[in-house]
């Protein structure tokens, strides 16, 4: 998990929260403050992580050893639990909430007002399109791999209906959807091109082939 902080204040709020699950990649953009500490940070995990998805077996976060340590003695303490907290042996153990970060600060800048004061109001509608779409890596969107189906997402309105204020907020939601989903692939697409030019393609294994293997990661009785 990450932090953007420091943001123009829009209902109360300065900063988001962002959780990322390793696995799926199931991202949860969270409200919150920039006087935020570590109970506070416990009480809205529980609220917004646990309540819903259980304890993780760790938690990533370039926030710094101590708050974090902070953060889990809260969680502890407020969960009855016993939890480990480990850091990744190398600096781009956070990249993917790094480029979540990017890509939610690239929507926001796109869709918030001229006084910059309504992202609050525009973050449940990023969550739910980011999590709505496939991933590359494997074809489906992580609310897919989580629940094993995708949402329903049309928003149909009668021609022959007066137009509302409900039925214009309807049709203005399906546009920003729309709009979301282009600007995610865009940014997705514009990260993945560096990163693609320093590998090199995985050489093809066939049945039968002798192949050499590091044997430090192999652990036999």
């Amino acid at each position: 998990m990450d932090f953007i902080e420091q943001l123009l204040p829009s209902g109360g709020y300065t900063d988001i929260l962002v959780v990322v699950n390793r696995l799926t990649k199931q991202t949860l953009f969270i409200l919150t403050i920039r006087s935020l500490d570590a109970t506070m940070l416990a009480e809205l995990f529980i609220k917004h992580v646990f309540s819903k998805h259980g304890v993780p077996s760790h938690v990533t976060s370039n926030r710094g050893t101590e708050f974090m340590s902070k953060f889990f003695r809260s969680l502890a303490n407020a969960l009855d639990i016993r939890l480990y907290f480990t850091l990744g042996y190398h600096p781009e153990a956070d990249s993917q909430t790094e480029h979540t970060n990017q890509i939610l600060e690239q929507f926001l800048r796109i869709y918030c007002n001229y006084q910059q004061s309504d992202w609050s109001q525009l973050l449940p509608l990023a969550e739910f399109v980011y999590n709505n779409m496939p991933l590359s890596t494997t074809g489906v969107s992580p609310f897919y791999e989580n629940k094993g189906y995708h949402p329903k997402m049309q928003l149909q309105v009668e021609n022959d209906v007066q137009i509302t204020e409900a039925d214009s907020f309807v049709i203005d939601l399906r546009l920003v959807h729309n709009d979301l989903k282009r600007v995610i692939e865009d940014a997705q697409y514009h990260y993945q091109i560096p990163v693609d030019k320093r590998r090199t393609p995985a050489p093809k294994i066939e049945v039968g082939n002798h192949v050499f293997i590091l044997a430090r990661f192999i652990k036999l009785t």
